[in-house]
């Protein structure tokens, strides 16, 4: 059985929001496929939960784009949550401008959102994927994530 929500949010990416297939309308139907698939009620139930969330986010068009040149710090419990080669991969995808301040935000918070205690940088990887999904204008930065997270090799030295 598969045992968290963020293989739940592979799946549906990898089978819907990666092909042209569209998910099943009845959202009882796609509950029972993920069910089929192995998922746990409450690990679908955790997923949903987290994409209706990003997309309330994404809806209710954050503050606009720092501008100028800022640092980041971290909180006590993202130090805690984010690892450090985690926070490693926010600097690079932002000084690479795979992330603008407001999606890097944007993934913080998703990443935080996860149950789990450490958020691992596969993990972060996909969140990063699937905030810059939806985001308009940010169709090449979405295909360079979409790239390093199918790719077998580092993305980025430490």
């Amino acid at each position: 059985m598969n045992e968290n929500m963020v293989d739940v949010l592979i799946y549906l990416y990898e089978n819907y929001m990666d092909v042209e297939a569209s998910p099943p309308s009845d959202q009882g139907e796609l509950r029972d496929e993920l069910s089929m698939a192995g998922f746990s009620s409450l690990e679908i139930d955790k997923a949903f939960q987290w994409l209706e969330e990003l997309a309330l986010q994404q809806q209710g068009g954050e503050a606009s784009a720092h501008q100028g040149h800022s640092i980041r710090v971290f909180t006590d419990e993202e130090i805690l949550r984010l690892d450090l080669s985690c926070r490693g991969l926010l600097l690079f995808l932002e000084q690479n401008e795979i992330l603008d301040p407001v999606s890097r935000e944007l993934v913080i918070d998703r990443a935080l959102a996860l149950d789990s205690t450490l958020v691992g940088e596969e993990e972060l990887k996909w969140i990063v994927l699937l905030v810059l999904m939806n985001q308009p204008g940010r169709e090449l930065a979405f295909a360079q994530m979409e790239d390093m997270v199918y790719s077998q090799e580092p993305a980025y030295l430490h």
